[in-house]
């Protein structure tokens, strides 16, 4: 009897798991092979691998031109150069995003819960979001790689 509770307890909790799973549906769909075509290799790794790039080596970490920073994977409008900060962690850091151009999605990759960020166009990995950004707006710190965006001047 405990057996076939066991059974019936793992068997709806499994159905439950299942059930909660959303599919996204992007606008912007791409092979593999087209997003190796399309990308440099770093950007290939940090949007459709969800790789990081590593600290300090990004071009836009100390870049603070005015303009808009848009996804290198389909050119969607993320963030606006008046929201970046400097963190010093050695990434990008913006402490808001353009609204409606993002997808909040939870990453256990470190065997933790990290927000990670994607593109809501593309679905590339853009970096992940932290609460320790500037109290005095959002308190939120996207931290993005540099291989993720493209920089377009005002």
């Amino acid at each position: 009897m405990k057996y076939i509770n066991f059974l019936f307890l793992s068997l709806l909790f499994l159905t439950a798991c299942k059930s909660q799973t959303n599919e996204i549906n992007y606008e912007v769909i791409k092979t593999d092979n087209e997003w190796r075509e399309q990308l440099d290799q770093m950007s290939y790794l940090v949007l459709r691998k969800a790789y990081t790039e590593r600290p300090y080596t990004g071009k836009y970490d100390n870049f603070y031109e005015k303009g808009t920073y848009h996804c290198a994977g389909c050119n969607e409008p993320l963030y606006q150069s008046n929201n970046k900060y400097n963190s010093f962690c050695g990434w990008p850091s913006f402490d808001k995003e353009i609204n409606d151009k993002l997808i909040y999605d939870v990453d256990y990759k470190l065997g933790y819960p990290r927000t990670e960020i994607k593109c809501k166009k593309c679905g590339g990995h853009l970096g992940h979001v932290f609460n320790d950004g500037p109290k005095e707006t959002t308190g939120i710190r996207h931290c993005v790689n540099s291989a993720a965006l493209i920089f377009k001047k005002s």
